[in-house]
């Protein structure tokens, strides 16, 4: 069995808000830093993008893997934003879909090009319904993998308080058969999805949903498989039935929708807190945005530390630029925590290694024993957290001091020193 991680949410420069330097080669260049050993293409139905892909890739030996002249393997990926009215509620859900290949891509594009404008935008709008577009992508093959995104996302996710739905099957109806897995999101994990018993015959994914090829947003959630072979097929067979290895994720609570609240008024209050206050701001008395932690209560059916006999093992993770910036005191992106993070990398290989299995002895010859401190203590899940609420990000709680979370536009971010990267 060959260990292999993957992340197979992200996007590409055609998506809105997203980096313009994003491409094959940094993708490339980028993953491999962080130690994924595939990724997703994103926007494969993108008539630009698409373009690009079927250049730079080649498919390996009819597997559905693809590789880039940079070492990196790729998988057909994209996601697809639907907005329409059912049950007299207007909703707002995005889906993950996988194609086996180039084939079944390009008619999974001809199929939506009749249906709205792929051009515009990487994730496209689309007015059908969930259960529409899952019997239009079972018509053309029943190898497409449909997976509901960021599920607890108040906006955008199947389960989320704004325009979601209580189960997948008031979302898929007669189609919810094909529906194998959902993805956690950043502002939740594995054990807040086990305490719903209606996903116990459903895979628990992670991916990063990245909209930059910065090590602080790329694969900062990821999932592994363990395959005899790498292949299209058996990544779908492990996802079909829930022979997931394990996942990274993001601590849920540094997520930007964890908690609810009021971004504009700066409130920001725990699910208890808010049911005290009935869900009204008390600075501007509109309703407060309801978050994950509190939507997660709302459909649980078991208590909080459950966990089934089936479940997955995951490990929460801060990424490592996140706490190098932390331990020095300089912005995530400044030219120093770059200096140091790249020194890590040229030693020790790879982001992953380093989060989760360099010893501290090896660590202490690197960098200094402050930094190594916060890596053991994130490897150790012992962080304390200000939780996110309402599209903020939470930050982390070091020493008794809140370490605020980078104010950065992924589409306007300057360019990363750019010296160490042609090594990998």
């Amino acid at each position: 069995m060959s260990k292999v991680i993957a992340d197979l949410h992200i996007h590409s420069r055609y998506a809105r808000a997203c980096s313009k330097d994003l491409s094959i080669k940094t993708l490339s260049h980028y993953s491999k830093i962080k130690g994924v050993d595939l990724l997703g293409t994103g926007d494969f139905q993108h008539p630009e993008w698409i373009k690009e892909l079927k250049k730079e890739l080649t498919e390996i030996e009819n597997t559905g893997i693809f590789q880039s002249k940079y070492g990196m393997k790729f998988m057909l990926t994209t996601e697809i934003s639907f907005v329409y009215t059912q049950g007299e509620k207007g909703r707002r859900i995005h889906l993950v879909t996988l194609a086996p290949n180039l084939e079944v891509a390009d008619q999974i594009t001809e199929a939506l090009g009749k249906r709205g404008r792929l051009d515009y935008d990487g994730r496209p709008i689309f007015g059908m319904s969930c259960i529409e577009y899952v019997e239009m992508m079972m018509s053309i093959s029943k190898d497409i993998e449909i997976i509901p995104g960021h599920a607890w996302t108040p906006w955008f996710g199947i389960f989320g308080s704004k325009s979601g739905f209580d189960s997948l099957k008031e979302c898929f109806q007669e189609k919810t058969k094909f529906i194998h897995a959902i993805e956690t999101g950043i502002s939740s994990d594995p054990a807040m999805n086990w305490r719903l018993s209606q996903l116990d015959n459903i895979s628990i994914v992670s991916f990063s949903d990245s909209h930059s090829y910065w090590p602080w947003r790329m694969s900062r959630e990821a999932t592994i498989f363990d395959l005899k072979e790498l292949s299209y097929k058996n990544i779908i067979n492990s996802i079909r039935n829930q022979e997931i290895a394990e996942t990274f994720e993001f601590f849920p609570e540094e997520g930007k929708y964890h908690y609810d609240g009021h971004r504009n008024c700066g409130i920001v209050v725990s699910p208890a807190e808010c049911r005290k206050i009935k869900e009204i701001c008390p600075k501007c008395k509109k309703p407060l945005t309801i978050g994950v932690a509190h939507r997660v209560e709302e459909l649980a059916d078991r208590p909080e530390g459950f966990k089934p006999q089936n479940a997955k093992p995951f490990r929460n993770v801060i990424p490592l630029s996140e706490l190098i910036s932390a331990a020095i005191g300089s912005p995530v992106a400044s030219k120093k925590t770059f200096e140091i993070y790249y020194k890590m990398i040229k030693e020790f290989g790879n982001e992953f290694n380093i989060l989760f299995d360099i010893g501290e002895d090896k660590l202490k010859k690197i960098v200094d024993e402050k930094i190594t401190s916060l890596i053991v203590q994130n490897r150790m899940q012992k962080v304390k957290f200000s939780p996110g609420y309402d599209g903020v990000y939470g930050h982390p709680i070091f020493d008794g001091i809140e370490i605020k979370p980078p104010k950065i536009k992924e589409e306007k971010v300057k360019k990363t020193p750019q010296k160490s990267l042609d090594e990998y």
